[in-house]
């Protein structure tokens, strides 16, 4: 005779029957999350502060993707050189990249307008709120559309104005720059050359060494941070302040539009939104990093001078000559220029109008007669 089981066995059975049965249905929806990574390479040797930049926007995607998208940023020269940036990402050598649209400058002038030049008046915040309100993002891509070159651009991080440059001797007037062997990029290398320079596009890393070995006579590059990690005052002592020839450019963030249109809508708003604050945050680290550097670079010997202004005026006058013939020759490069000039009349006017002169109060706390900072 079969003895039944008690309840106490039919009630185990039944409990480890039921967690049995449970874990078989719960074990297919555990999920790891899986990291999509994508490689990035910078146009800035490792130690610029511009490469920090674009670690900074990695780090801000990255902390904000939980876990599910990782950018890695390589330094310039690690994939491919500097200038071969846009062509990479557009492949598919490299998901992505951190440089400036002028750096494209020879697939179509029209690209240096993003950078190169007095804007009409505007500085570079005014420059970044012309492409993402003014029309500037779809004139952007229509130029990468007619070249073929199928990535995703994004535009932030407004740079402070930068120097005129680098030179063994100070440049007191406009033909002081005949003949010289001068370093620049974008329009910028027409606008010396119309004002009588020999010009030498060079990527930022060989910049220093040409001039130290007598390559080119004078430089710019962008920044007091950057100009001292990359030896400037190692070489030239002498340091011009203010210029037209770049005074409204910004950062640009690549990616390959396949990478990015794989990516869930979710992680692209993360990658939206960590430009937006990268943007903001880089204008801070600018404005500390490069007031400390400019104070430790004349600590160490460095003079610096004004740039005049009857430099500066024929700046703006070989800048005009410059885009007449480029426009004339483009109607893409007339395009962009014009959609510039309407925003900056409007723009410009209203915050030229509106904005007190800071220089006043600076110099009644700290420049006025018998006052010490």
């Amino acid at each position: 005779m079969t003895q039944k089981p008690s309840a106490r066995r039919r009630f185990i059975k039944t409990a480890a029957a039921t967690t049995a049965g449970a874990g078989a249905l719960a074990a297919p929806m555990i999920a790891t999350a899986q990291t999509t990574t994508l490689r990035f390479q910078s146009t800035w040797p490792a130690k610029d502060i511009f490469h920090e930049y674009a670690q900074d926007f990695a780090k801000k995607v990255n902390d904000m993707a939980g876990g599910r998208l990782k950018i890695e940023v390589l330094p310039s020269g690690s994939v491919v050189p500097a200038f071969q940036l846009l062509d990479a990402v557009n492949k598919g050598t490299l998901d992505g990249g951190h440089g400036v649209v002028a750096y494209h400058y020879g697939k179509n002038n029209a690209l240096a307008l993003w950078g190169s030049g007095p804007a009409f008046g505007m500085d570079p915040n005014m420059v970044l709120a012309w492409h993402n309100y003014g029309g500037g993002k779809a004139l952007l891509a229509e130029v990468y559309a007619a070249l073929n070159i199928d990535v995703v651009s994004f535009l932030y991080g407004p740079m402070p104005t930068q120097p005129l440059g680098w030179f063994k001797k100070p440049v007191a007037k406009p033909e002081d720059l005949k003949g010289l062997k001068f370093r620049t990029v974008g329009l910028a290398v027409d606008v010396f050359k119309e004002l009588g320079a020999a010009v030498n596009p060079l990527p930022g890393g060989e910049i220093v060494p040409a001039l130290d070995r007598g390559l080119i006579d004078a430089a710019e590059f962008n920044n007091a941070s950057s100009d001292r990690v990359l030896g400037f005052p190692d070489v030239v002592k002498n340091c011009m302040l203010q210029s037209f020839h770049q005074s409204g450019e910004q950062f640009e963030i690549l990616f390959n539009k396949a990478k990015y249109d794989g990516l869930p809508a979710e992680l692209k708003a993360v990658i939206d939104y960590a430009v937006q604050a990268a943007s903001a945050d880089m204008s801070w680290k600018a404005i500390e990093r490069n007031s400390k550097d400019y104070d430790e670079l004349k600590k160490a010997g460095v003079k610096f001078y004004k740039t005049p202004d009857s430099v500066l005026r024929a700046q703006l006058a070989a800048w005009d000559k410059v885009t007449a013939a480029k426009a004339a020759e483009n109607p893409l490069f007339k395009k962009i220029l014009d959609s510039q000039k309407a925003f900056a009349a409007r723009a410009g006017g209203w915050q030229n109008d509106y904005t007190v002169d800071f220089k006043m109060a600076y110099n009644h706390y700290f420049r006025a007669a018998g006052k010490k900072a």
